[in-house]
């Protein structure tokens, strides 16, 4: 029998590896596996090979230091249950309060060992961490310690909370951080019916300490008043996107916003290359974008929540190679723009995936 006698589809090559739970048979499975896949075609097992960039994802940013604080502090809250039991939502719950065991709900009679349960907990502390810097651009500036703290209460309220909160309205209004966090934290102690909970008093109480134990006050967050050396990213600043020009500074913070998560995919393909990004077009207020004759609904106006764009090249890197690149790992729009010089990194409301030809 072959691999292609296994007629595996793509939904079932995933539900495959989704069953792997690092046992030693398993392990012995897999390094057989290899040898095949060797024998067949020695392409698919080298360091240039396209599916290893995807295996290993995105490198980890340098405050990754964060997670090291936030799962043993979660950890300590949530407290390990091997068993399943209904936690007080009435949710079936297992390990260090996860929900989902190898991609299903968890269920009454579900078991976990205490090294998965640690290691689900830090891919959902990963996701709770990537929702707060979604919803609050500006934490990536923080430190560690302040990034555990915050990412510990969102995984306690939930991302919903997070977003309509006053705490996130004020961030990003651009309050000083030590502040907001000392007197919004506390308020996020009542459980159903509005009940103060005391477990919850305690658990604010030892976050608001963890965040102002993280050294320096945060950089202020990136508003429109930001100065254009404003570095949104190490790499990517401010007037940069603005073109350094007065002109085209943003008036809104949903456009700062917006123009966060586009630099930081700006500044993932220079990591990737290693060479200067350099951007050739960013924000265009209705004028502007009318007289370099802009489409009349051009993402580059950033006149809406999620909406905006940057046209960019890297350095000494062919084009249609960046383009690739982008169009295998960017999930919102794209313009083919390699035959003019530059890739267009955008996005529109609902952040569709979106691909067009210049």
């Amino acid at each position: 029998m072959t691999i292609k006698d296994l007629q595996f589809t793509d939904q079932r090559w995933l539900q495959f590896w989704e069953n792997y739970q690092g046992l030693e048979h398993q392990k012995k499975a897999i390094v057989k596996l290899g040898e095949h896949i060797k024998e067949a075609d020695q392409c698919l097992l080298v360091e240039s090979a396209d599916w290893v960039d995807d295996w290993r994802g995105p490198a980890a940013p340098p405050a990754a230091d964060w997670l090291k604080i936030a799962q043993p502090f979660v950890a300590n809250w949530e407290g390990f249950r091997a068993q399943a039991y209904l936690c007080p939502a009435k949710v079936w719950t297992v390990g260090y309060g996860a929900t989902s065991l190898r991609g299903k709900a968890v269920k009454a009679g579900d078991t976990i060992t205490q090294p998965l349960a640690a290691d689900l907990l830090a891919d959902d502390l990963k996701r709770f961490h990537q929702g707060v810097v979604k919803l609050i651009p500006a934490v990536t500036g923080y430190s560690a310690s302040q990034q555990a703290a915050l990412t510990s209460w969102a995984f306690n309220v939930g991302l919903g909370a997070v977003e309509s909160s006053t705490l996130r309205r004020r961030l990003l209004a651009g309050e000083n951080p030590r502040t907001v966090i000392t007197q919004e934290l506390p308020r996020w102690n009542k459980g159903d019916g509005g009940k103060v909970l005391e477990g919850l008093t305690r658990r604010r109480a030892e976050e608001v300490k963890l965040f102002q134990s993280g050294g320096p006050s945060p950089a202020p967050a990136f508003t429109p008043g930001s100065p254009f050396s404003y570095k949104i990213t190490p790499n990517v600043a401010y007037g940069e996107i603005t073109l350094q020009s007065e002109a085209r500074r943003f008036q809104r913070q949903h456009q700062c916003d917006t123009a966060v998560l586009l630099a930081q995919f700006v500044q993932r393909a220079r990591d990737f290359y290693g060479r200067p990004a350099i951007i050739t077009s960013g924000y265009r207020p209705p004028k502007i974008n009318a007289q370099v004759g802009g489409a009349s609904r051009s993402e580059h106006l950033y006149d809406r929540p999620d909406t905006g764009a940057i046209d960019f090249y890297i350095d000494g890197i062919p084009v249609i190679q960046l383009q690739r690149w982008a169009d295998e790992r960017w999930p919102y729009s794209l313009g083919y723009g390699a035959p003019k010089g530059f890739i267009h990194l955008g996005m529109r409301p609902g952040r569709p995936k979106v691909r067009w030809n210049y």
